[in-house]
């Protein structure tokens, strides 16, 4: 009467754990960016970056922002997505920039130069540390001109991965490095630069155009 349990009373037994999924690439890519680094990430799938909390970005033609990597420090992180390069700036520098347009006499001028600030977000680049193949691009894979990383297919990868471990405010370009003292690079300096390039690749665009397309953009 009192015999040996049913094999499937036994298996549901709440003592026996269920097997753990095996996670997937997007819980690994949200998991590396919140642990490793201290970025917020926005709830969703594929994994977005909270903007405005750690940085703010500005999102440039590629050809305009790698002319201004030079006005970037060594640990700035830079991403690229298929033609767009996104650099990471200090935060609030979203609501500086149409002062500091202005201020740079650029204010009159249609730009190809977004900024992002609080509120916003970016796609998040895979890591490769997190498992994923979006690790930082080799040497000399993004030349002067180039639209973006051949084989990008749209996925943002980084140019300049940011480092586990390190303090990303203080390698990213202020507005209070105008006649500072520290080692962060100068916001001012580096907006001038990639406006200028923004522009150079407007006018270039519009010279290669047919002459009727340019007649009717006039």
């Amino acid at each position: 009467m009192f015999g040996a349990p049913h094999p499937l009373t036994a298996s549901a037994s709440p003592l026996v754990p269920l097997p753990r999924r095996p996670l997937d690439e997007s819980c690994r890519v949200r998991r590396w960016y919140e642990r490793e680094l201290g970025w917020p990430t926005v709830p969703g799938d594929p994994v977005r970056l909270a903007v405005g909390v750690r940085f703010d970005v500005l999102d440039v033609p590629a050809e305009a922002g790698h002319a201004s990597l030079r006005r970037l420090g060594p640990g700035s992180p830079v991403a690229v997505r298929g033609d767009r390069m996104r650099l990471l700036v200090s935060p609030g520098s979203a609501e500086e920039l149409p002062g500091l347009l202005e201020w740079l006499e650029w204010g009159t001028l249609a730009l190809d130069l977004i900024a992002i600030g609080a509120g916003g977000s970016m796609k998040a680049p895979v890591p490769a540390e997190a498992g994923g193949a979006g690790g930082p691009l080799p040497r000399g894979a993004f030349p002067p001109g180039s639209l973006g990383p051949v084989g990008s297919q749209g996925a943002a990868v980084w140019l300049r991965p940011p480092e586990p471990g390190c303090e990303v405010e203080a390698s990213l370009p202020t507005l209070s490095a105008l006649g500072g003292t520290g080692n962060a690079p100068d916001l001012v300096r580096l907006v001038d630069t990639v406006a200028t390039h923004c522009h150079r690749v407007r006018l270039r665009r519009a010279c290669a155009q047919p002459p009727a397309l340019r007649t009717q953009g006039q």
